[in-house]
């Protein structure tokens, strides 16, 4: 949206942009929604030099056969401008339109067995290149960090896509994200393993682009797509395993191993999954309690022990996942 070519309809939509870019609180998602929302202005209220309820409220009405999540996320934006604008003018205020409420999702993550996860590091590892081509080596090179980095750290692959070179400390091993769900700035910390591993990392690919941007650039010192990570997973997932699973899968392994880790460990539970939600960079400790039912057996004790308000305590599976 920063490099957009054409002008948003209002002058105010385009103040909007300039500061959350300048504030690093764009979230990629805005982009289509907002455009979607500036060409229905210019199109049904073209007569309309500003802004206005109607065209606030006729956009984000629930569409027929449309989910509430899905409206969420396509007036989230606007949502946000109304905010923006709400904050800063005097005599020209707007009403919040109405947000559906959440549904949740049923989605249950793949659940990984040794032998799967053996199997899809040693394709990994085992990645050939074709006549020296240059994305056959950045390939070889960064799949085995990329997919171990996500399985030991729970982060987002979005997250790991947009990582900069100078957000990893290589010395302490902390990785600082500013580019991710939300935008919720926290800290990753690796293990020895995996730091030893992104130094060797870090030294091969300095030495084939130079003075990089991002620690996982493109040829072209860009950094990669969605499709990339997902491609990527594909090809060498089921090159060893027939189950489906996907990358964002070993996100939830990594919180549901941690979580199982945690049995008998009385009054460090509170500040262990204070760690894990803030480390997973959850907006709150309530998305991190998601994954108690996905525990074998603790959710079942937690039931048990708090009855009718365990779905309180143990939300369904929020948009930030």
């Amino acid at each position: 949206m920063k490099n957009k070519q054409e002008q948003l309809a209002f002058s105010i939509m385009d103040d909007f942009v300039n500061y959350r870019v300048a504030s690093q609180s764009w979230c990629n998602c805005y982009d289509i929604h907002l455009k979607a929302f500036s060409t229905y202005c210019k199109t049904a209220y073209s007569n309309d030099d500003e802004l206005t309820q109607q065209m606030i409220d006729s956009w984000c009405k629930q569409r027929d056969a449309e989910l509430n999540n899905s409206c969420r996320t396509r007036i989230y934006a606007v949502i946000n401008l109304v905010d923006y604008i709400n904050a800063r003018a005097e005599n020209r205020r707007f009403s919040r339109p109405h947000t559906p409420r959440w549904e949740k999702n049923n989605y249950i993550p793949h659940a990984f067995t040794d032998e799967e996860l053996r199997n899809f590091f040693h394709a990994c590892d085992t990645i050939q290149t074709t006549r020296n081509r240059r994305t056959t080596i950045f390939r070889k090179i960064m799949m085995p960090v990329v997919f171990r980095l996500l399985y030991s750290t729970g982060m987002r692959t979005t997250e790991v896509r947009l990582l900069k070179r100078k957000d990893v400390n290589l010395e302490n091993g902390v990785i600082n994200i500013q580019k991710s769900k939300g935008y919720n700035q926290h800290y990753v910390v690796m293990h020895e393993s995996m730091l030893a591993m992104m130094k060797r990392y870090d030294k091969e690919i300095e030495g084939i682009c130079p003075s990089r941007t991002y620690f996982f650039p493109t040829k072209d010192d860009k950094h990669y797509t969605k499709a990339w990570i997902t491609l990527n997973f594909n090809k060498l997932w089921y090159q060893y395993n027939d189950s489906y699973a996907n990358a964002y899968a070993l996100r939830h392994h990594y919180a549901i191993t941690n979580i199982n880790s945690w049995t008998n460990v009385g009054i460090e539970f509170t500040s262990k999954l204070l760690a894990l939600s803030r480390s997973m960079g959850h907006s709150s400790i309530e998305c991190t309690m998601y994954y108690y039912s996905l525990v074998p057996g603790l959710r079942d004790k937690l039931e048990e022990l708090t009855g009718k308000n365990f779905d309180e305590l143990v939300p369904g599976m929020y948009d930030e996942e």
